[in-house]
Order: structure tokens, then C-alpha cells, then sequence
């Protein structure tokens, strides 16, 4: 029997005015919050800050603030996965328009939320609980 498959992520709650950013899993409907694996050397703002850029192609600005983190945990293709999450308050920056290319930006549409409707719309509790940290720390 295989181990479980153990490895951190960082994401980001981007905020403008009175909306958040979310993605929209164009195969499966879930609502999430950008977020993606931290590269070797990377802290997990940097890697948050990047992965928010590249999945959404908004870049970040001004100082972010740590929401927390916290441990996930699920199966997928018989596996055992334990996933670390630190996630951002994040300020949105300048638009480049170059969210990430291929597969990944055909499966994410990005969407604006009124902030009021962020908790319900977002699929998973523990993303739904960094956002209500985040826009009660606004």
C-alpha cells in the first residue's frame, strides 16, 4: 500500500472594493480560491503572490496579510492526500492578462463575487472560512 502524498500550497483571497476573486472549475462547478503549489525556494507569500497572478492574471499589490494555514485532508485515485494551505489577504493590482495558458486556464473562469456572497459560494469550508478572515480583516 502506497503512503499518503504530503505537500503545502498558498493561495490568495484578492480583493477589490466590495468583490473577491474566485475560480470556477468549468468541470466539476467548484468554487475555489486561487491557489497552487509552493516551488523549491519560495516562501508561501511569494508563491501565493504567483500563483495568484498566474491563475487569475491579476497581479497582487501593497502588502498582503497572513490568513493562516491549515491541513486538508481527502482521497483521490486511491490515495491518501494531506495538503498544507496558507492563504492571503490580498490587495488586486494591475490586470496583465496573462493568466496561466493551456489546460488549466480552459478548466478556471475567473469570477468577481459581491463580497457578501463569497461564503456561499465557494465549495469548501476551509476556503470559505479564509475568506470570512479576510474580509472581516479588511
Amino acid at each position: 500500500m502506497l503512503g499518503p502524498i504530503e505537500y503545502e500550497v498558498a493561495g490568495g483571497v484578492l480583493v477589490d472594493g466590495d468583490r473577491v476573486l474566485l475560480l470556477r472549475d468549468n468541470r466539476t462547478g467548484e468554487m475555489r480560491l486561487p491557489k497552487g503549489h509552493i516551488e523549491q525556494g519560495e516562501s508561501h507569500e511569494e508563491a501565493a503572490i504567483r500563483e495568484v497572478a498566474e491563475e487569475t492574471g491579476y497581479q497582487p499589490v501593497g502588502e498582503v496579510t497572513c490568513l493562516g494555514r491549515t491541513l486538508n485532508e481527502f482521497a483521490t485515485n486511491g490515495r491518501h492526500i494531506r495538503r498544507w494551505e496558507t492563504y492571503y489577504l490580498m490587495r488586486v493590482g494591475e490586470y496583465s492578462g496573462t493568466a496561466r495558458r493551456g489546460t488549466d486556464r480552459a478548466r478556471f473562469k475567473v469570477l468577481w463575487i459581491p463580497a457578501d456572497e463569497v461564503t456561499k459560494a465557494l465549495t469548501f469550508e476551509s476556503e470559505r472560512e479564509f475568506a470570512r478572515r479576510a474580509l472581516e480583516g479588511q
